[in-house]
């Protein structure tokens, strides 16, 4: 028989469902509403308790369960007005999702029921569905979130230290057969992945999304899935497909041998639009909870601004839905211990009625903030909304996604004229965006690649993309990939193509990791991991999205390992403060200099060169560099998309020389070699100092 809880007052705080030991308590924002219902499930998800939160103070609705425990599945159904026109879209047949739930039960069915209005009705969403939708909704589930952490403590490496790995929870295992639980959170932090991980060098591991999210009715009807998840719905509840026995402690555990092993841990967080979509999308937690406060409307109010391209934009603007964004990533950090967030479309976040504002209320609130003020913060730092591409914008303590670094890398490598210039001031950290405010150069986040594009090996093998599979006719995807065949579209047996194609990654990851900023890598890059030339594996949720482990390139993941270690153990290419060719007061030689091949200084008709393809660059620690920070000597950095040319090496100091220690064009790159003659399409690192430098 089904337990009939009474209910008593409770509190207004926290929000949420709060289990104290001795019963629940219910707590949710809605300005609008008239009568806010909690629906109490059984085990079997059959609704058997419908009860009105008793108390409001302000705009929250709250009443506390006693003897309740944790396990409860519950939801809610809200009364208020149905008016589209005028922004309200209420409707109590709905079960709503807690926007506080910890845990899910699920995912949404697709069903006609599950929208606010009568689909097909002539009205379109003017219309009014009876219909009820907890049939085909998930349950939240009431947890205690308490996890024995034990003596575990997150690494906090500083950004002059952090490797970022861009990786998707299901995909990075799935294809891997010596790992227990593939595709799930535990199977992610596999003694396998971490192994593979702490050889590769990574010291965080950025995720695509893990809240909550929906798979597109358009996606299901095509066969197809959500597969990255950027459709949130549950901001604190972690996404249920990636777990085994659908307990939250899995993500816990996940984290705390993540930790273990050294490596943090980072979210991808979606925070600017929801799963509910546009005016004629689903009703499944904020349009029926209070649809004028959560979204921001357009000037008539039926409809929403859309500055996502995903159908609504959420109203951080408004006090309640800025302090929900900002509980759930303190949720994150202080129960889940997550190390820090990457913000997708995070122009959004900044946008007030007057524009972006890098002092807005969410920057604000960010800085301010005594938990999320200490943690990594990188955005995203671009939308489609009016002013949205704000690279550079971005107040301390962001980092910001460097675009421009991706690209100009591209097309560098692949001999484009005029490229001398941008690939010079990407590989010095991109002053002229970040060195603003007391910004260090560890703001710019540079990446070759990323989830959104082609992967490395792909961007070598194809000049075009090939998206077919998703069944949009190849209209999705970004057309302009600044990327190369070269000479053959996709897989070739010509050895001269495919050793040119191993080159250029070589040079590729080798200019990553020999610039200043932080340098992120995805995931299956290292071992040579192709999509087939699909540069939007968004909704392709096997084997085409998976990380390829059962052909991975060996030899070039020796390489990335060796790339990495270089970077570690040279003080020069992880720099904080920008280099501006500045002299230093220890010695008076310039921090930066750079170098014509035949040893010349650079003159501006040099930089003016549209054939121009080698840049030399002579590299010290920055002027201005206190004495505790670790040193060394000097480093000549040649990057040589041209044809093969000899380097004229400035003089060294008495007693030392200049010693080769990295180069892309030998099979072991980091053996010590000597000679100055720079082969095409190379990279090569020579090192001021003796042979233990």
């Amino acid at each position: 028989m089904a337990e009939n809880f009474p209910i008593e007052a409770g509190r207004a705080n926290p929000l949420g469902a709060t289990f104290d030991g001795n019963g629940v308590n219910f707590a949710i924002f809605s300005q609008h509403a008239s009568r806010v219902n909690l629906c109490l499930f059984d085990a079997d998800g059959v609704e058997n308790q419908i009860v009105a939160l008793p108390e409001r103070e302000g705009h929250v609705w709250h009443g506390y369960i006693p003897g309740m425990q944790p396990g409860q599945q519950y939801g809610y159904r809200v009364d208020g007005p149905y008016r589209p026109q005028d922004g309200h879209r209420f409707n109590p047949y709905k079960l709503l999702i807690d926007p506080y739930a910890k845990q899910l039960t699920g995912h949404p069915t697709w069903d006609d029921a599950l929208f606010g209005y009568t689909v097909g009705d002539p009205a379109v969403d003017l219309s009014f569905d009876k219909r009820d939708s907890a049939p085909f909704m998930p349950r939240c589930v009431v947890v205690d979130p308490a996890f024995s952490w034990g003596e575990v403590v997150s690494p906090d490496h500083k950004l002059s230290e952090t490797i970022l790995y861009e990786a998707h929870v299901k995909g990075l295992t799935a294809g891997r057969r010596d790992v227990d639980l593939p595709g799930t959170y535990l199977g992610m932090a596999s003694d396998p992945m971490l192994e593979h991980l702490n050889n590769l060098g990574v010291t965080a591991i950025e995720l695509l999304p893990v809240h909550a999210f929906m798979d597109d009715q358009f996606l299901t009807d095509q066969g197809l899935r959500n597969y990255w998840g950027y459709m949130s719905y549950g901001f604190f509840a972690p996404e249920p497909r990636y777990m085994h026995r659908g307990q939250i402690a899995e993500f816990q555990q996940m984290v705390a041998r993540f930790h273990t092993a050294g490596i943090e841990v980072i979210l991808d967080v979606v925070y600017n639009h929801t799963a509910e979509g546009s005016h004629v999308g689903p009703t499944v937690a904020f349009r029926g909870l209070d649809n004028a406060s959560y979204y921001r409307l357009a000037e008539d109010k039926r409809h929403y601004m859309d500055d996502a391209g995903c159908g609504n934009t959420l109203n951080v603007e408004h006090p309640f839905v800025l302090r929900m964004v900002m509980d759930s990533l303190r949720y994150w950090v202080q129960e889940m211990h997550v190390d820090g967030f990457r913000f997708d479309l995070c122009s959004v976040l900044g946008r007030t009625a007057h524009g972006f504002d890098r002092n807005g209320p969410f920057f604000r609130a960010i800085q301010q903030d005594p938990v999320l003020n200490k943690v990594k913060l990188m955005a995203e730092p671009w939308d489609i909304g009016p002013g949205g591409y704000q690279l550079g914008a971005y107040p301390a303590p962001f980092s910001e996604w460097n675009d421009k670094y991706r690209d100009d890398t591209r097309k560098f490598w692949r001999g484009d004229d005029g490229m001398v210039a941008g690939m010079a001031a990407r590989l010095c950290g991109s002053a002229q965006f970040f060195d603003h405010d007391g910004r260090a150069s560890t703001s710019s986040v540079n990446f070759l690649t990323a989830h959104d594009g082609f992967t490395l090996r792909d961007t070598v093998s194809y000049a075009r993309k090939h998206n077919l599979a998703n069944g949009e006719g190849n209209r999705d995807g970004h057309s302009g990939n600044y990327s190369d065949n070269m000479g053959v579209e996709g897989p070739t047996d010509d050895p001269k193509i495919r050793a040119a194609r191993v080159r250029r990654r070589r040079n590729m990851i080798a200019t990553l990791l020999f610039s200043q900023g932080t340098p992120l890598l995805l995931a299956g890059d290292e071992i040579g991991n192709t999509q087939d030339g699909n540069n939007n594996v968004y909704c392709q949720d096997n084997p085409l999205g998976w990380v390829n482990w059962e052909d991975r390139d060996e030899a070039f993941l020796k390489f990335c390992r060796q790339a990495i270690a270089f970077r570690k153990a040279h003080p020069i290419l992880r720099q904080t403060r920008f280099l501006h060719s500045r002299p230093r007061l220890t010695d008076g030689a310039p921090d930066l200099f750079w170098r014509r091949a035949d040893g010349a200084a650079m003159e501006q008709s040099d930089w003016d060169d549209p054939g121009l393809r080698m840049i030399v660059a002579e590299l010290r620690m920055a002027s201005g560099t206190p004495t505790y920070v670790e040193k060394e000597g000097a480093l000549l950095v040649v990057l040589n998309a041209g044809e093969t040319a000899a380097v004229l090496l400035p003089d060294a100091p008495d007693g030392r020389r200049w010693v080769r220690r990295f180069d892309t064009a030998a099979d072991d790159a980091t053996q010590p070699t000597d000679g100055t003659t720079i082969l095409a399409d190379t990279v090569v690192v020579f090192a001021l100092g003796d042979d233990s430098v």
